[in-house]
């Protein structure tokens, strides 16, 4: 098949969550013999037109001079390129700023939605942008031929809201062997002396009442805070708020795999703050990373970690975790979600799951 993929700000993974899916599936595809493309921003650092034998199409993004409207110019302009490519199948990861689009995407190829998380409901947006965003929720399903979900709940959700069928599909992990102390000893951490959550900077993602929780445990140790704290009002406010606390350290957005994997693998325990969407990428390379995680308490999250993690909803019940949780008690729980990245939730699982579907979907669609 020649698949395009809409919907990343490119490959290899400079950003996220999609990003990181787009580069493991996208090379997978190609090396099984199918021809695939993916759209980058043209101001994505990697400026090639092959990445490991996948076409790269770079296409103009003015988001870095317009904000977020450019979302939308780009989206527009990868969807308009995709009209020429005579695609067998489009994969489109999210929706937010692209199904305003929607009746501009190719009639002839097979268009397949992830539909992400529940964009409406976080808090970042404005009451108007939740309420547009409920639209292109709506717009993106009527849109698509076939819908993926990347967590039950979110399945369920668009089945009692919209009365449509998605296949559910996860992300994918893999598991951490540590290496070397020395990569965090780099870094003045010592193993199993210091906290970590990483996020992007957004109140959805709780990282304030983490925050809170850890002045309140008045804890010696280190908290590790990765993320981007300068691009966003929220973030600038967070690193503001806690300037004073010498324990606490943002040390900025990171993407290099390996150190975050030992971040995550050598830390008393592990903090997973986001509560809206689906299947999150970093709680999974958390699980593969045999982090001892704590997360906050919702649907999402209990589904993937189900027993084997603590949960928190507040202040205190994060404080009171920071204090009591002792990582060589609870190995038990470490063990049970690698097992659950080797079973359930490993690359090479969820790369043929995605291209068994793909395959199926443009086949149900021509017979």
């Amino acid at each position: 098949m020649k698949i395009g993929i809409l919907g990343t700000r490119g490959i290899p993974n400079h950003h996220g969550g999609f990003e990181q899916f787009a580069e493991f599936f996208a090379v997978h595809a190609q090396t099984e013999g199918h021809d695939v493309f993916v759209y980058n921003s043209h101001n994505h650092p990697y400026q090639e037109k092959k990445y490991k034998d996948v076409t790269l199409i770079h296409c103009y993004d003015p988001e870095n001079k317009i904000g977020t409207v450019g979302q939308f110019i780009y989206d527009l302009n990868c969807i308009k390129d995709a009209r020429k490519r005579n695609f067998d199948i489009i994969l489109q990861l999210g929706y937010t700023s692209s199904s305003v689009w929607g009746r501009f995407l190719p009639k002839k190829a097979t268009i397949v939605t992830n539909m992400d998380g529940l964009e409406w409901k976080r808090s970042k947006y404005s009451k108007k942008v939740q309420k547009f965003l409920m639209y292109a929720e709506k717009w993106a399903i009527k849109t698509s031929d076939y819908l993926i979900s990347d967590s039950i709940g979110i399945q369920d959700y668009i089945k009692t809201k919209y009365d449509v069928t998605s296949k559910f599909i996860a992300y994918g992990s893999s598991i951490f062997s540590p290496s070397n102390e020395k990569i965090i000893a780099n870094y003045d951490l010592i193993p199993n002396e210091y906290f970590v959550l990483i996020a992007r900077m957004e109140p959805e993602n709780n990282i304030e009442m983490i925050l809170d929780g850890f002045v309140k445990s008045n804890s010696k140790k280190t908290f590790c805070v990765v993320g981007n704290a300068e691009t966003t009002i929220f973030g600038r406010y967070l690193k503001e708020k806690f300037s004073k606390n010498k324990n606490i350290r943002f040390i900025g957005a990171v993407y290099d795999l390996n150190f975050l994997n030992h971040l995550r693998c050598y830390c008393q325990l592990y903090f997973h703050g986001h509560s809206v969407g689906g299947t999150n990428p970093s709680l999974l390379e958390a699980m593969g990373s045999r982090a001892l995680i704590a997360a906050h308490k919702n649907v999402f999250n209990k589904a993937i970690l189900e027993e084997d993690a603590f949960y928190f909803k507040s202040v205190d019940e994060v404080s009171n975790l920071m204090i009591s949780i002792n990582k060589q008690d609870n190995l038990i729980k470490i063990e049970n979600n690698i097992s659950k990245i080797r079973e359930k939730y490993n690359w090479p699982i969820i790369n043929e799951q995605y291209l068994d579907y793909l395959i199926q979907c443009r086949n149900d669609q021509h017979n």
